[in-house]
């Protein structure tokens, strides 16, 4: 796991062959520490205790150690007292390593592992004069209750997970794994290890890039043939450097990886950038050397970028790092870029360079073994320099994590994203992602606000008006242009992507001067109504464009809107930001202010589309996490462990009624029954008007209701259904229920993917619904801002709200229902399938009337528990 100073560290259960380890161990404390740990001296470690230390039980008593390479530097453990609710927790660092956070990270790995042994509190002695460890346990989020005797503090908090030691765990996560990246991005030297005298060789273009970029630190070529590399004193390994090595990149074969990996980490250097090939996109035998490596090198600190990684860059003036294979680099700006692909990331940085978007800091994570696009969220949080960042994505390798922390980072800072590998996955990122269907994909990127784009080249036009123009306020767009037809072809395409235009496209007429532009344009932009503008211009031929584009500019500049309103332009159908509408900025690209220009009307207001859509998601309300009063999750969860325990699929029909019954989700009262006198016996109980459903599998939710009799209001017609059902089906089984007020048929369901969790689905029931597909997706947990939401994405919603003179359905007690399905899919992980079908949306209400759950060991882990890398 990730250390709060970046650094990595290997925690594990202690095993009675720590013996040697532990006395070793203990040997390296000071006498302060020492004292602070067991009251005394304790100079030397007795065997009984060395003995009892190395050998727990796991149950009654646990013990953890944190190891750096071989050593111990850490233990962590907890006893349980006489009385089986609590147990004593300790733990001792070494003095080298206190302030990393150890501390804090064995105490979630200890209550995790009590929670696990049924333990509900933790108690600790403290010496008053250790206030270090006493704010170990203030921090981590719990409620203690601390007492002071004759100078010992005496503590006590429950074990129980709150919001507040979630979000403690989470703060502290964040902040380790960013300061992790900033490691990477800000080293201060460089070793190229491979870098070769050969132009033809990856290790002379790492090396060479390093030197063109005038990277702020010393660099040093590796390199046991020559004496130097491009006029630079050479060393033959890394450990023949007289200095301390940050950053090392790796341009070697795989096959030499092992024995560069053992004196890097001999050299403690801090992080590894592996541009060489040959590893798990080769074949089993490569994914062993790279599943050892990266374990390797976490054990000892060092965190991995790659392998088979373009590599990675940083602008920052104080910094000039180029440690890439990329021979040419945009200038600085304020967007953060990851990408996945080595060989794409080439043409990425080119293109941003050709449209003059500049750039942060850029990471090509190749098979992405260790650092991944989560670590880089982690890093933009808090980084001053990225205020827009950039994905392309081929796969996910933890997705419930990417959505916790996409969904944090977009309330501050734009997401644009590329997901690729919609139907494969490439070798070398297999060992390292898991499969999420697009169903998924698209609920998770919805949820977290992620801009989705189909492409690299739209990832670049919604880039240069995020990086450039302020997020639009509203939906309302004004047009002005020379040519009416490019102004029409522009409201087209926004009315098409639901914007409104606040007035007829301007058309000031081909022959109109530059004076005469400008000043439409600065009037569209002082209007009230105007959230936006798009300026179409096609350039006439006795005046040059240049005077057009420079007049613009004024014209917005006097306007006063920089700060509020975007515009954006197809001027001269050029890519990027002409120099005439360029902003000079604090960076070496055009600064805020530009104005973006693209090759057509469309892509110009396709672009302004998805950041008025981001900039609506923005704008919302984030919603609150609550749940039902009147949900009884104990028994829910005591008999669902009850029915595993007799196996697991589908449940019997007394069952499902039982349990969605926990969680306040009625089914509409019904019986099955076996022959037509049962049947009008049981409509008699039920009341008038019911409905008979054949329990044949076969007929079941037949679009056609073949298997249904609906509005049976009295005994002969109950007897004369049950008749014709049995006939068409052949099954004497038959469910009467009482007759559900009408309403729109819905679906409310639970989706169970492998890797991303659970996704609640709804929609409406019916042929073209199933044919279109017309569901919407959400995972849990669910806000009430994500309910609503829900229930008004299908296409076929505005049926709910009285389409064409339809009575509206009741939208509140619908959503009720969603958020009960998704508290009951949060609290049992084990629902592997349910469905609600038909559930009837009435202006009276929403009525269940279909019901079918399975149950099962859960496939899934929640993104919560003790901090670790993947």
């Amino acid at each position: 796991m990730v250390l709060s100073d970046g650094g990595t560290v290997h925690v594990r259960p202690i095993t009675p062959q720590d013996a040697d380890q532990i006395v070793a161990f203990h040997g390296r404390l000071s006498d302060r520490t020492r004292y602070f740990r067991y009251f005394g001296a304790y100079p030397r470690m007795p065997r009984r205790d060395v003995e009892r230390f190395s050998q727990v039980d796991y149950v009654n008593r646990v013990a953890l150690v944190a190891l750096l390479g071989d050593e111990i530097v850490a233990v962590g453990r907890f006893d349980r007292l006489d009385e089986q609710d609590s147990a004593e927790v300790a733990f001792v660092v070494r003095d080298d390593h206190q302030g990393r956070g150890l501390g804090s990270i064995l105490l979630e790995h200890l209550a995790a592992a009590a929670r696990e042994c049924g333990l509900g509190r933790f108690v600790a002695e403290v010496l008053a004069d250790n206030s270090q460890m006493v704010r170990v346990f203030r921090d981590a989020g719990y409620q203690v209750t601390r007492a002071m005797e004759e100078g010992v503090v005496h503590l006590e908090f429950p074990l129980d997970l709150t919001e507040e030691s979630l979000e403690v765990s989470r703060g502290r996560e964040q902040a380790a794994e960013a300061r992790s990246v900033h490691n990477l991005l800000h080293p201060r030297s460089v070793a190229v290890i491979g870098a070769s005298t050969d132009s033809s060789k990856i290790g002379h273009a790492v090396l060479t890039n390093l030197l063109t970029a005038e990277f702020a630190g010393p660099v040093y070529p590796v390199n046991p043939e020559h004496r130097s590399v491009r006029g630079v004193r050479a060393y033959s390994s890394v450990l023949d450097i007289p200095d301390e090595v940050d950053l090392a990149v790796v341009a070697i074969p795989a096959s030499g990886i092992e024995e560069v990996l053992d004196a890097c980490l001999t050299k403690a250097v801090k992080a590894l950038v592996i541009v060489s090939a040959g590893f798990s996109e080769a074949g089993v035998s490569g994914r062993d050397v790279e599943s050892r490596m990266v374990h390797a090198a976490r054990v000892h600190g060092m965190r991995v970028v790659g392998p088979n990684a373009l590599g990675v860059v940083n602008t920052d003036p104080a910094c000039q790092l180029n440690a890439s294979l990329a021979p040419q680099l945009p200038g600085g700006g304020r967007t953060g870029f990851f990408s996945q692909s080595g060989a794409l990331g080439v043409a990425i940085l080119a293109t941003a360079t050709e449209r003059g978007l500049g750039l942060s800091t850029f990471v090509s994570a190749g098979n992405r073994a260790d650092v991944s696009g989560n670590d880089l969220l982690q890093y933009w949080q808090t980084d001053p320099r990225t205020d827009v960042v950039l994905l392309y994505l081929e796969s996910f390798g933890n997705p419930r994590k990417f959505a916790r922390l996409a969904r944090r980072l977009a309330r501050t800072k734009p997401i644009v994203a590329v997901k690729s590998g919609r139907n494969a996955v490439r070798a070398g990122l297999a060992a390292t992602s898991v499969q999420v269907d697009e169903a998924s994909v698209q609920a998770l990127f919805d949820q977290a606000g992620v801009i989705r784009v189909d492409s690299v080249a739209q990832m670049f036009d919604t880039a240069l008006l995020l990086a450039h123009q302020p997020l639009p306020l509203g939906e309302r767009l004004a047009v002005v242009g020379n040519s009416s037809a490019l102004g029409m072809l522009a409201a087209d395409v926004a009315l098409d992507q639901g914007l409104h235009l606040a007035a007829e496209p301007v058309d000031v007429g081909a022959a109109a001067a530059p004076e005469e532009f400008a000043a439409a344009v600065r009037a569209a932009a002082l209007r009230d109504d105007v959230d936006a503008l798009v300026t179409v211009f096609a350039p006439p031929v006795p005046v040059p464009g240049a005077r057009y584009a420079r007049a613009i500019r004024e014209a917005l500049q006097e306007a006063e809107t920089i700060s509020s309103k975007p515009v954006v332009t197809t001027f001269l159908a050029a890519e990027g930001v002409p120099d005439e509408l360029a902003v000079p900025g604090r960076e070496e690209s055009a600064g805020w202010g530009s104005v973006p220009s693209y090759p057509s009307p469309e892509r110009a207001v396709l672009a302004l589309a998805r950041v008025t859509r981001y900039a609506k998601w923005r704008a919302a309300p984030q919603g609150e996490f609550r749940r039902p009063d009147d949900v009884d999750r104990d028994r829910a969860c005591e008999l669902v462990e009850e029915w595993l325990n007799e196996g697991q699929g589908k449940l019997a029909d007394e069952r499902v009624v039982r349990l969605l019954g926990c969680y306040g989700i009625d089914v509409v009262p019904f019986r099955l029954v076996t022959d037509a006198e049962q049947a009008v016996a049981v409509a008699e109980e039920l009341g008038f008007p019911v409905v008979l459903k054949s329990a044949s599998q076969r007929l079941r939710h037949r679009t056609d209701l073949v298997g249904v009799r609906l509005d049976l209001a009295v005994p002969d017609v109950v007897r004369q259904a049950y008749q014709d059902l049995w006939r068409i089906s052949g099954v004497e089984d038959v469910y009467v229920q009482r007759m559900a007020p009408k309403g729109n048929s819905c679906v409310v369901s639970l989706m169970d993917d492998p890797s991303f969790g659970t996704l609640v689905s709804f929609g409406l029931s019916g042929v073209a619904s199933d044919l279109l597909g017309d569901r919407a997706y959400r995972a849990v947990p669910l806000s009430d801002v994500d309910v609503s939401a829900l229930v008004r994405a299908p296409r076929a919603a505005p049926l709910l709200t009285g389409y064409r003179g339809g009575q509206p359905a009741d939208l509140e007690a619908l959503e009720d229902l969603v958020w009960r399905v998704a508290t009951l899919a949060e609290d049992l992980p084990e629902i592997r399938e349910l469905t609600l079908e038909p559930v009837l949306a009435s202006a009276s209400g929403a009525y269940v009337s279909g019901a079918v759950l399975g149950i099962g060991p859960s496939g899934t882990s929640p993104d919560t528990g003790p901090r670790r890398l993947r």
